[in-house]
This record gives C-alpha cells, sequence and structure tokens, in this order.
C-alpha cells in the first residue's frame, strides 16, 4: 500500500491529566453512582427543544486508548446537543469498571435503577456485562436498554451480536478488529531474520482471544518460534515480561488487550534494555513506550459511537439492524525513543501501511 501520510506527534514528557471518564460529576473511584441530577431540559434558543436523555459512559479501566474514546464520544455528544438542542446528559452517568467484575456488575444495576436511556460500553468485558444486565431487565413497556458499545475487538466472537451486519437485539457498537497480519508483516520488515516472537496477553480476555490465534497461525506458516506469557494484573504482566526476555524472545505482540495496556509504563524499559522490540495493538502502547502500536484511530471511533448513540436515542434507530461499525484499521504508531533506544529501523513502515505516527513517551495523549 502506497504511504498517505505521515505524522508526527510530540506526546512531550509524562503527563498526570485527569481521566474524564472515571466518576465525573456522578461517579467516583469505587464505580458508585450518584443520585440523579434532573437535566435541565429549559429552551434557551428560539427551535430548540426540551428533549433530553440520560446517557450512561462505562469505562473498562483506566488507559491512554480508552480515555481518548471517552473524551471523543463526551465531545460529539456536546457537539449534538449544541446542533439540536437536545440534552445527552453523560455527566452524571460516566464511570470506571477499574478492570473489575463486581465494580462492572453494580454499576449494571445502579444504571438500570436509575432508567438510563442508552450504555456506551467501553471495551470488550464492561460491554458484556452491560449487554448481560439490560438483556435480563426488560423495562416496564417490555423494552431493553439499548447498548452502544465502543473498541469491542471481536464482538460475534465474545457473543455480543449476531453478526457484524446484523447484531440483532438491543446492541451494537463500534469496533476495534485488529490487522494482526498487517502487524507481523511489519514485524518481519522490520527484522527478516526473527526466529522466536513472544505473546503477551491477559488470557481471560476475550479481545485476544481471535488476534491470539491468528498471530500463532502467522508464525507457523513462516516457521517462527512462539513463547507465550500471560497475566491478569501489572505484577504479573511484569514476571511475563521478564520471562519472554528470559526465553530468547526477539520480538513481542500484545493484542488490543486493556490489562497488557495499562502495565505498559511499568515494562517498557524492560523490553528496551533487552532491545526487543514490542508490538501492541493500539496507539496507547507506543505513547506509554513500546516500539510500535497498530490498529485505529481512536477519537474517530468514539465519535462514531456517540453518533449510532443519537441515532438511536434522536431518530428512532433500531440497534438490532444498524450494523456494527469498524475504522481503518492500517495506522502504525512508532516511539521515536524507543526505536532509536533499540535501534531498530523503521522507515519501510510509511510503504506498508496507511499512516505512519511518531510518538514519544507519555502516559496521555495531548
Amino acid at each position: 500500500m502506497k504511504k498517505k501520510s505521515i505524522t508526527l506527534l510530540l506526546a512531550g514528557t509524562v503527563l498526570t491529566a485527569a481521566l474524564t471518564g472515571c466518576g465525573a460529576s456522578g461517579g467516583n473511584a469505587s464505580g458508585n453512582v450518584s443520585e440523579d441530577t434532573p437535566a435541565d431540559t429549559s429552551a434557551d434558543n428560539a427551535g430548540r427543544t426540551d428533549k433530553a436523555y440520560k446517557v450512561a459512559i462505562v469505562q473498562y479501566v483506566d488507559d491512554a486508548s480508552l480515555n481518548q474514546i471517552v473524551s471523543a464520544v463526551q465531545t460529539e455528544l456536546d457537539k449534538k446537543t449544541e446542533e439540536t438542542g437536545i440534552i445527552f446528559n453523560y455527566k452524571d452517568y460516566t464511570y470506571n469498571g477499574q478492570a473489575d467484575a463486581t465494580t462492572m456488575n453494580q454499576i449494571a444495576t445502579d444504571l438500570i435503577a436509575s432508567d438510563v436511556d442508552l450504555i456506551i460500553p467501553v471495551a470488550t468485558p464492561v460491554a458484556m456485562v452491560m449487554q448481560n444486565a439490560t438483556a435480563e431487565n426488560a423495562r416496564d413497556d417490555g423494552s431493553l436498554i439499548p447498548v452502544v458499545f465502543s473498541a469491542v475487538s471481536d464482538p460475534v466472537g465474545a457473543g455480543l451480536v449476531s453478526s457484524m451486519d446484523a447484531p440483532g437485539s438491543n446492541i451494537t457498537g463500534t469496533s476495534d478488529a485488529l490487522n494482526t497480519e498487517a502487524i507481523f508483516d511489519l514485524m518481519l520488515a522490520a527484522d527478516p531474520d526473527i526466529q522466536t516472537v513472544g505473546l503477551l496477553y491477559d488470557k481471560s480476555q476475550d479481545s485476544s482471544t481471535a488476534a491470539i490465534a491468528a498471530a500463532k497461525a502467522y508464525c507457523e506458516q513462516k516457521g517462527i518460534a512462539v513463547v507465550e506469557k500471560t497475566g491478569t494484573n501489572n505484577g504479573e504482566i511484569s514476571l511475563a515480561a521478564d520471562a519472554l526476555i528470559s526465553s530468547g524472545a526477539e520480538a513481542v505482540f500484545t493484542p488490543t488487550d486493556n490489562n497488557v495496556m495499562t502495565a505498559e509504563l511499568a515494562i517498557y524499559e524492560k523490553f528496551i534494555d533487552a532491545k526487543v522490540p514490542h508490538y501492541g495493538g493500539a496507539d496507547s502502547f507506543a505513547l506509554n513506550g513500546a516500539f510500535m502500536g497498530y490498529g485505529v484511530n481512536y477519537v474517530e471511533l468514539g465519535t462514531a459511537t456517540a453518533d449510532m448513540a443519537v441515532e438511536i436515542l434522536a431518530n428512532g434507530k433500531d440497534p438490532a439492524s444498524m450494523a456494527v461499525q469498524t475504522m481503518d484499521n492500517g495506522i502504525a504508531t512508532v516511539n521515536t525513543e524507543t526505536a532509536e533506544a533499540i535501534g531498530l529501523d523503521y522507515s519501510m513502515f510509511a510503504d506498508k501501511c496507511s499512516n505512519l505516527v511518531e510518538i514519544q513517551t507519555a502516559e496521555e495523549f495531548n
């Protein structure tokens, strides 16, 4: 594929920006829901309506990519409020599940009790919790609360939808489905002599299943040995990274795995010291120190998610028949500091992806 553009993004020093998707104006760090605050539905301009909807945003965990999505969803909902006069009240219903099943289930219970009009879960695990909760709790009129997920890598494989074109229930959304083969093509372009690849992921994450299977199939076809190490929290993932380095892995692949993503800032220097490039399934991996992240533009993903929610609430669209949206999956984001530290040339990437972004290490996107 011919190069379309090269973007330079200077993220600067490590940021400690607060997460907008973590307990904003009604949620808190424990995921508890505050008492409802009635939205101001008064018209402030001629022609504006007094309609208002309660839109819940539930983020799986705090990481740079998911933070981008939440911010983009909120920005787009604010924009639609300005354009239409319809209030999309997310400020009282934005929460972080903290990668904890108990917390996510409690949030779901509280949102159903609050009779929200629509739920936007961000990432596969929380989408599964919200879908199960809404499917089991019909409203008084028999209808189900619509769910519009974002950043679900394999909606069909996770059992969320019947098909990408016709979800078939009260749920639809946007997918960040990963092109694993494309990542491995870039890996071999940078180092054609790789003999052993490490796979680092959380085996409990449904989002990792298809990508890991595809990675194994690719390596088998190319005659490349595979070493697998998994972890479910920062400590386990750090030990898994050490084990991959000790095993002689010459490169490491992680799919769109949010638990590894949250650990990246704690492990990237291990890979740099060992001169092992880490390839991840999202640009936030590179932001947090990995050699390369590959996938979609998460701002565009969040914006599209919000637009689908508005179509359902304001225009009466049926999520059961709204196709799951996918984005361009050809964006390679390279951490220039890491590339220099490990001495790996990536110039050939520009002709092998739709967009090559250069970035420096930081905690959050500007």
